[in-house]
């Protein structure tokens, strides 16, 4: 277990109780219409055995679901049963190479590892919906089906012959009529693979031949466009296949590449334009639409890559001084250039407030004009993320900013629920996971997603590590128990 001396070391401590349908005391009111489930996934074991992983992105998956009913609020928790999990459990120790957690200790295993390399399915990263199921998911084209009642794992989702690849994200997108999303397959000739989502299948829409294939954890949805966005954190993949070394300390940063941005149409899969800019890092798109005669991509940049290194377990539990935030920024890519070569375009900063773990009002929003973003701020440069920020979009004014934070606290990501009869695009609450270091234990938040003002809070009777994502779903997504 790690020492706590970081404040908010306890959200990078294993937690192992696992229960069901635990009855939480809330205070406060919850709204009335608020009826569905929050469910997340998050990493809560980060020892096996005498092994250690190395970074937050490692720890073996947990699920949390928070059932919503007549103004109550139940919890549950479990361990996702993956074979990362299962191998790990029966061998007492590290079984899968992680992010950046290396468990091949012997020259043997390095050698064995290249002719027999098994993916980790250790779905820690997002919960969403893919082939019309709700699954967990991590940046391996390996998502993980489990029971969405008793949080039961289920097994693999098994995707159609033709999406090959190795590394895919954890965030597919969606427009209300179909899915789409990514798989990189890594080899001597290296490809972009995006794909339409659909509940039966999948199918190929686009296939970019790629040299240097970059680290991307997200890409932009527009309501014609896809746009993939390569960061100059670059890997050679006959390097990365044989080197031995854990995945992403194969990647090195090439700023020469700068940053480059390929729009492709939703339609054919036809690459519309490219687009060329500074050197970023990037870990979240936020949204993409049309306005003018160009697409107006937003994503949230970082001017380099250390922010993964500054990720590592070890210095997260004792407080170094990291800056996990970045700059909600806007890439406008002229539509009228041709795919030939790519436009050269300069990124616009939309607001001074640095955030990370972004939401936006994504069933009506996404793909289209919008105002309103939510996301985890940073209060103190010596501290973590303690503050919730929505941050407000103007045409013709500065951005505003919005905050809720308390003493000790230390919110994750606000999760947007629109009110059903609502109209307004901040109509609804956000739900965020609260870890209360003064109390040992982590509490469900319900803030007014307009005013930030809270409306109720629901206590857990332990700490919940620092996850990164999930969804909200309604019925009948997720039908009564």
């Amino acid at each position: 277990m790690p020492e706590a001396n970081g404040r908010y070391a306890l959200g990078f401590t294993t937690l192992e109780h696992e229960v069901d349908q635990l009855p939480l005391k809330v205070e406060g009111a919850l709204p009335p219409w608020l009826t569905g489930s929050l469910l997340r996934t998050g990493p809560a074991k980060f020892e096996v055995g005498q092994q250690a992983y190395t970074h937050w992105f490692d720890g073996l998956a947990m699920l949390h679901a928070f059932d919503f009913r007549h103004g109550a609020v139940r919890y549950s928790n479990r361990f996702i049963r993956s074979q990362s999990y299962c191998e790990a459990m029966e061998k007492g120790r590290i079984a899968r190479g992680e992010f950046m957690t290396d468990p091949c200790r012997t020259i043997f295993g390095r050698v064995m590892a290249i002719f027999n390399p098994k993916l980790t399915d250790n779905a820690n990263v997002n919960v969403s919906v893919l082939a019309g199921e709700v699954v967990a998911l991590t940046e391996t084209p390996m998502p993980i089906r489990f029971d969405l009642h008793t949080l039961e794992t289920q097994g693999r989702l098994r995707f159609s012959q033709g999406i090959k690849g190795q590394i895919s994200t954890a965030h597919p997108h969606s427009d209300g009529e179909r899915g789409y999303s990514y798989v990189i397959e890594m080899g001597r000739s290296s490809t972009y693979r995006l794909f339409v989502d659909e509940k039966d299948a999948q199918r190929v829409l686009a296939e970019l031949a790629v040299d240097r294939p970059s680290y991307m954890h997200s890409f932009g949805m527009s309501e014609r466009y896809l746009v993939l966005t390569e960061f100059p954190l670059r890997v050679n993949p006959l390097k990365l296949a044989f080197s031995g070394k854990p995945f992403i300390t194969n990647y090195r940063w090439q700023p020469e590449f700068g940053t480059l941005l390929t729009v492709i149409d939703k339609s054919t899969g036809a690459v519309a334009v490219r687009a060329r800019a500074a050197p970023c890092f990037c870990f979240h798109h936020v949204n993409a639409f049309e306005a003018d005669g160009a697409l107006l991509v937003d994503l949230l940049a970082y001017p380099d890559a250390k922010i993964i290194d500054d990720l590592r377990l070890d210095r997260l539990r004792i407080g170094a001084q990291i800056n996990p935030t970045s700059t909600l920024t806007r890439y406008r890519i002229p539509l009228d250039g041709n795919s030939s070569g790519a436009i050269e375009i300069v990124p616009e900063p939309l607001c001074d407030t640095r955030i990370e773990l972004p939401r936006i009002d994504y069933s009506r929003r996404a793909g289209r004009p919008y105002r309103c973003v939510w996301g985890t701020g940073q209060s103190e440069s010596d501290s973590f993320l303690d503050t919730i920020a929505k941050i407000e979009l103007s045409a013709t004014a500065p951005a505003t900013v919005t905050t809720w934070a308390e003493s000790g606290c230390y919110p994750g990501e606000p999760v947007f629920v629109a009110r059903p009869a609502g109209g307004e695009e901040d109509d609804g609450v956000l739900l965020s996971v609260v870890l209360d270091t003064g109390a040992g234990t982590s509490f469900l938040l319900v803030l007014d997603a307009a005013t930030l003002a809270e409306l109720a809070r629901a206590s857990v009777p332990h700490h919940i590590p620092f996850g990164f994502h999930g969804n909200y779903f309604a019925p009948p997504d997720r039908p009564a128990h």
